[in-house]
């Protein structure tokens, strides 16, 4: 933990500027009072990178990654996202992913009278992935209900994963290393408000479906436990979920998670087989804060997770996975893992008062993370784990829901013992509300304003 003596406290709250209800997106997708009836929207981004290092750091032991010149190009991620009232009280909500590397496959085990083998069925090729589909209950702003597929907000970056909610080009490292990201799962949650002016919180409680000890591993901690290769999941072992917010002071969000789930072996597949004769309690804890005004958009998160017996599940892993299995059984897998980090950015059309001036963020971003912060005897950990990194570049919004960026990053291996990994990458990204009762409320007017203006 030392290396938080170089964190920076400070960053992003991106685009919550819109100029009109058409272009506004918020982190809720169910935000009652955006709409009337319905509206239709999504976020979507594409990345391009030039980096100076090969994807080789586990298998030079010491010396890290090799040096190599390569580029990269690709769509991370394009949701389509909408919500429908039935009525004043009953809401849908649903957003449908298209994710870069998502197969659309289907994984089954087959069971045999000692052993299993898992069978990957390719019908369901070319299926998209379900990040969202809820029926929410509205009864007022302190208390409502919720049922179905949903976020799950542990973290900053789950909490508010569109990509007009951080300045990189892609979405921060150590999070989205350790655990899943965007995390959604199979539940019922709770939400509401409470308290006014200086005194404003909001809440969200959930229990959805634990994570799956199988897909625990080394590099990525529990990040691979996210249950969804099978067509049902595993509710042997529900986690539950509560995050609380502060909104008391104009521009300023605190916000505070906590995961528990009492025994991920028992949402292994299958569950309790020999090897797995023992509990894996998971505890998961942020904090993050975030400060918006005319000059500056800074944030900052922390996360930390501990796993019991956790050198248990990594031979557990290791001995009992059957043929062909889809996770991977890299050890050790660590009983702590932390994150956090950091980022400050400049709103230099605040400091201009004029209307042609362009929207122009310069920031940086400091993050630190390790997915084996500490692990049980008898293992060691792998200082090829231990990354910081800054990151330093630019936002460009000629839109309030239309970014491009480019910055440059570089990473420090196990402090410094390693090669560092650098790259400049490139992106554009949307995120906005573009239909709905609203919105064509909205555009009307623009057009008869317009009009108006003409004559």
């Amino acid at each position: 933990m030392s290396e938080m003596k170089h964190m920076v406290m400070a960053a992003v709250a991106g685009l919550m500027m819109a100029q009109t209800a058409a272009a506004q997106w918020n982190a809720d997708s169910t935000e009652w009072d955006s709409y009337e009836r319905w509206r239709l929207g999504g976020y979507g981004e594409a990345v391009a990178a030039f980096k100076d290092y090969k994807t080789d750091r586990m298998r030079n032991a010491s010396m890290g990654a090799t040096h190599e010149r390569r580029n990269t190009i690709a769509i991370p991620r394009f949701v389509i996202a909408g919500d429908y009232k039935f009525n004043r009280h009953w809401n849908l909500g649903v957003e449908i992913e298209f994710e870069a590397g998502g197969t659309g496959t289907a994984i089954e085990i087959e069971e045999g009278e000692n052993q299993f083998e898992y069978e990957t069925e390719v019908e369901k090729g070319g299926e998209v992935a379900l990040e969202q589909f809820h029926i929410t209950y509205h009864l007022n702003q302190y208390f409502n209900a919720r049922v179905g597929h949903m976020i799950v907000p542990v973290g900053l970056t789950n909490a508010h994963h569109e990509p007009i909610s951080f300045f990189g080009t892609v979405r921060p490292e150590g999070e989205t290393t350790i655990i899943p990201s965007t995390w959604h799962e199979t539940g019922i949650g709770f939400f509401g408000q409470f308290g006014k002016r200086w005194a404003s919180f909001d809440w969200e409680a959930q229990i959805v479906a634990g994570l799956n000890v199988n897909g625990f591993q080394r590099k990525t901690w529990v990040a691979g436990g996210k249950q969804g290769l099978f067509e049902v999941d595993n509710f042997t072992s529900p986690a539950y979920v509560f995050r609380l917010n502060y909104r008391g002071i104009p521009g300023l969000r605190l916000g505070a998670s906590v995961y528990y789930c009492n025994d991920c072996t028992s949402n292994a597949d299958p569950s309790k087989v020999s090897g797995y004769n023992f509990s894996a309690p998971l505890v998961i804890w942020s904090v993050d804060a975030q400060y918006v005004n005319r000059w500056v958009i800074a944030r900052a998160n922390v996360l930390r997770g501990h796993l019991s017996n956790s050198y248990k599940v990594g031979v557990a892993n290791n001995l009992s996975l059957g043929k062909n299995t889809p996770y991977s059984r890299m050890t050790p897998v660590g009983e702590v893992a932390v994150s956090y980090g950091g980022e400050a950015g400049l709103r230099l059309k605040g400091f201009v008062r004029s209307a042609k001036m362009p929207d122009i963020i310069p920031f940086v971003r400091y993050e630190y993370y390790n997915p084996q912060e500490k692990v049980e005897a008898p293992e060691l950990s792998d200082p090829r784990f231990r990354v910081s990194m800054w990151t330093a570049g630019v936002n460009y919004r000629p839109l309030p829901y239309l970014v491009v960026k480019a910055d440059y990053t570089t990473r420090r291996i196990g402090g410094g013992a390693y090669n560092s990994e650098n790259e400049f990458a490139l992106g554009i990204a949307f995120t906005g509300w573009f239909f709905g009762d609203k919105a064509s409320q909205a555009r009307a007017a623009a057009r008869k304003a317009r009009k108006k203006n003409n004559n």
